[in-house]
């Protein structure tokens, strides 16, 4: 065989080239999957992506069609350009907004000029001198009050009473799409009315027409190069840094077990006395670690290109906290992806059907990227939760400064929930021995739950119906919005915590006793739950909120909630609707359902993780601190006491006395609570005395049936 490779090409034989061709392409395409992975695939994908990218599109530039524009108008517009700018409903105008007293005193005062042609061409960038005006009106664009600022220069309706040039100015942000549609609308406006007053002028003094100018209109884009060249940046680079991150992860998860199946390692590792969990989690790991690799060098690669290539050019100044936040994004994705791909990878029989597989995953893994490259797309309580998308929108948002505290949250937590719906579905498949063998296995079967083995639910099971649960609860919260706030606290309690709960319990016929931990408490627990519910939200309050103070927007929201509206409901609607609905919903699930589910793990992990949960599902960063507190004292109560009725009580009690002291402003008036956002040090000793008082009156409660049968010691 050596020798015939070393003949003359004359002397081959095209008919044996041609046997083996056939032979090959004939077993190739034997295999439906190869099939339609080389052909329909590509058909298919493609069409969707570009399909549902202009069809995004549309929707984008649709919705921005519709929604009128804010603009601030700065100065003194006289009421004949009001009056033609309002002849739109696309224009909402708003005087001063925005601007503070000082800032209005110099404008009027004459201070500030219009800037010369030659410095609104350079469009704000670092050559131009400092500009009060134009910072206060970026700051204002950056927050979202308005989408543009209209500046009316000093003189203007003088100007065009005695037949001069009156001067105004657009300021918009061309980041912003919604700011570039309000600079567009403005542009086209303005123009039309100076047109109309200039005919006007030309009729009155016998003009030619075109002979006068009337107004002098002028855009100045007040995003500075460096947003600007981060929004080109923040477009194309998430998506190329997390698909080539993820080209990693497929060829090691490929290795590490098709390629184990194929090498015939995957059974001797089945004999050895390894448990599945053990396997899969070690494997998982070095295909994550591998994938992490790969997310530093790309991020790395990136970080020196463009300092070596763009910063020069005084374009982007990133710093490297931005480099540093980005492969921090990674980590969930490649997570996410690492725990797939492997999961993916050990359903193949050998490493030809593991290309195949992750082939297409890794192609269909591009769609919902590309969408976070369509135009307009930023992230927002609806992107943060879609995955990859939230991830790719949120390195984005990094370039162009705009990472808003509460969508980084829900974007990693959301992140981190995919993350754990992908492992556990990892592990699911890897618990099916057949297929670690290399014989074939249903999907179906993969996915089918087996009823009636456990009496309360396993960790797995708990921590996958948090995590629907969770993202189920959070879109439809978001599709209540506009409904009012009574309604959507009864949907989201009993609609999307105790309804799914029960369900599930009922499905799957778990234990009601044990899983819900339905027994009668001892006096003692019941009195340290009410002495815990009368303290435990003083001493939260005082200290946690000291050290996270939430934003005032945040406790408006809050009271809010609290008084089911702007107006305060019934004292008793509010114990009802505040109190006892969520004391009822949320510990059927938190301390119920995911607390005996994730029972096993041991006391402390058990209590921890049911509370770190309960805090994430408040979809705040603010709260998070208060909550997982509150959650520790809920899950200890009812492990101590072995009765969720006891945790009811905390609850209950925790959320009625703050929604009574919001409703009673003589209560607050009472206790000096007015004028402070935070409970007097005074107060927060006294609840911490009684708090401590419930917890030895707990640790002389006999131990539950429920602790006393766990595995671990106390």
């Amino acid at each position: 065989m050596e020798n015939s490779l070393l003949l003359p090409a004359s002397s081959m034989r095209p008919h044996i080239i041609a046997t083996i061709f056939r032979k090959e392409i004939t077993e190739s395409l034997r295999d439906r999957l190869t099939v339609i992975v080389v052909l329909l695939l590509p058909l298919l994908v493609y069409p969707l992506m570009l399909i549902g990218m202009s069809k995004l599109r549309e929707s984008q530039e649709l919705a921005q069609e519709v929604r009128p524009s804010q603009i601030a108008v700065w100065g003194a517009a006289p009421a004949d350009l009001v009056g033609w700018l309002k002849r739109t409903n696309a224009l909402v105008l708003e005087n001063w907004t925005g601007a503070s007293e000082s800032l209005r005193a110099e404008f009027e005062a004459g201070e500030f000029q219009p800037p010369p042609a030659a410095v609104m061409e350079r469009n704000g960038e670092k050559t131009a001198p400092p500009d009060p005006l134009m910072d206060a009106a970026r700051a204002l664009v950056s927050r979202r009050k308005a989408d543009a600022v209209l500046i009316v220069w000093p003189g203007f309706e003088k100007e065009l009473v005695r037949g001069g040039l009156g001067r105004i100015s657009i300021y918009f942000d061309s980041v912003r799409p919604a700011s570039e549609k309000a600079q567009e609308r403005l542009n086209e406006e303005l123009v039309q009315f100076r047109k109309d007053i200039v005919q006007q002028r030309e009729r009155e003094r016998g003009l030619a027409e075109g002979f006068s100018r009337a107004v002098e209109i002028s855009s100045r884009n007040i995003a500075p190069a460096s947003r600007r060249t981060g929004q080109v940046l923040g477009v194309l680079l998430p998506f190329l840094v997390i698909i080539l991150s993820a080209t990693g992860s497929v060829y090691a998860a490929i290795d590490l077990t098709a390629g184990e199946k194929d090498r015939g390692t995957m059974q001797t590792l089945m004999c050895a006395p390894l448990r599945t969990g053990e396997i899969v989690c070690g494997k998982f790991l070095a295909v994550w670690i591998i994938g992490l690799i790969s997310a530093l060098a790309n991020t790395g690669s990136m970080a020196a290109t463009l300092t070596r290539v763009v910063a020069p050019t005084g374009m982007l100044n990133l710093s490297p906290w931005t480099y540093l936040w980005t492969f921090a994004m990674l980590l969930p994705v490649t997570f996410t992806i690492s725990a797939f791909f492997l999961a993916v990878a050990v359903l193949a029989r050998d490493a030809k059907d593991a290309g195949n597989f992750l082939g297409p995953a890794l192609i269909i893994l591009m769609m919902p990227l590309g969408a976070a490259m369509t135009p307009g797309v930023e992230l927002d309580a609806w992107t943060s939760f879609v995955p990859l998308v939230n991830i790719a929108l949120l390195i984005k948002a990094l370039f162009i400064a705009e990472g808003r505290p509460e969508y980084v949250f829900l974007t990693l937590v959301s992140s981190a929930i995919y993350a754990m719906l992908a492992l556990l579905f990892a592990a699911r498949v890897f618990g099916r021995e057949q297929v670690l063998l290399g014989g074939k296995d249903s999907v179906r079967s993969i996915f089918s739950i087996e009823r009636g083995r456990d009496i309360v639910p396993t960790p797995g099971f708990a921590l996958t119906a948090f995590a629907v649960i969770f993202v189920v609860m959070f879109y439809g919260s978001l599709m209540l919005e506009n409904a009012s706030i009574i309604k959507m606290m009864l949907a989201t309690q009993y609609g999307f915590f105790l309804l799914p709960v029960l369900a599930l319990a009922a499905g799957m016929k778990f234990s009601p006793r044990e899983t819900f931990s339905l027994r009668l408490p001892p006096w003692r627990g019941v009195l340290a739950a009410v002495l815990m519910g009368l303290s435990g939200w003083a001493v939260i309050g005082g200290i946690a909120i000291r050290l996270l103070p939430p934003p005032d927007s945040l406790v408006r929201a809050m009271e809010k909630i609290l008084l089911l509206g702007d107006k305060p409901a019934p004292l008793w609607a509010l114990w009802l609707a505040v109190g006892v609905t969520p004391a009822i919903c949320e510990e059927l699930l938190f301390r119920g359902l995911i607390l005996s589910g994730l029972r096993r793990l041991g006391k402390w992990p058990a209590i921890l993780l049911s509370a770190f949960l309960f805090a994430l599902a408040h979809s705040s960063i603010y709260r998070l601190l208060p909550t997982l507190l509150m959650g520790v004292l809920l899950g200890y109560i009812v492990w101590r006491t072995g009765s969720i009725l006891c945790s009811m009580i905390v609850h209950g009690l925790n959320n009625g006395l703050m929604a009574t002291l919001v409703h009673s402003p003589n209560l607050l008036q009472r206790f000096h609570l007015q004028d402070t956002p935070y409970l007097p040090w005074h107060l927060t000793i006294a609840a911490t005395v009684v708090l401590i008082l419930s917890l030895l009156l707990l640790r002389s409660v006999p131990r539950s049936g429920a602790e006393t049968h766990d595995a671990r010691p106390d």
